[in-house]
């Protein structure tokens, strides 16, 4: 492959793996994932594998569908090194407890808490908080990482 081609499958990977992200984390996930998967609890745990699992295979599917139509080829063990170190990291960020310790830690917890209801009110809570901002680029950074792996 010359440096283009390679350039060009990096690239075609993110965009596959991008596309996908958004969709098994907003389309495939169910509800019950959604609320679940940050309990501490056993079933907590499961709820976030299970959410981690769809979103893995919905990944794998967008790269089956890219190599299907453009012929691109990449090597099975960067494939699974690839989703697993994605899987890893999505599994750390949605238990939440570990990414607001994060933000904690890095000084970012007031953008953490931005736009998160306030106890004792009648906040109504939305996706534009900055938990889900930081939630969804730590996603895309490793998406990033993962795309590297697979076109290694």
């Amino acid at each position: 492959m010359t440096m283009t081609t390679d350039l060009a499958a990096f690239a075609a990977t993110f965009a596959a793996l991008f596309a996908a992200h958004s969709v098994g984390d907003h389309w495939v996930q169910t509800h019950h994932q959604a609320c679940a998967k940050a309990a501490p609890t056993t079933a907590g745990r499961i709820a976030c594998l299970k959410h981690v699992a769809t979103l893995a295979l919905t990944k794998a599917a967008a790269l089956a569908a890219l190599a299907l139509f453009t012929g691109l080829r990449v090597h099975p063990l960067a494939l699974l090194g690839g989703l697993a170190v994605d899987a890893v990291s999505h599994y750390w960020a949605d238990r939440r407890v570990t990414l607001a310790a994060l933000a904690t830690a890095i000084g970012k917890r007031g953008f953490y808490e931005l736009g998160a209801p306030r106890p004792g009110r009648d906040d109504t809570s939305h996706l534009g908080t900055g938990a889900y901002a930081l939630d969804q680029s730590w996603h895309i950074g490793w998406l990033f990482i993962a795309a590297l792996i697979i076109t290694i």
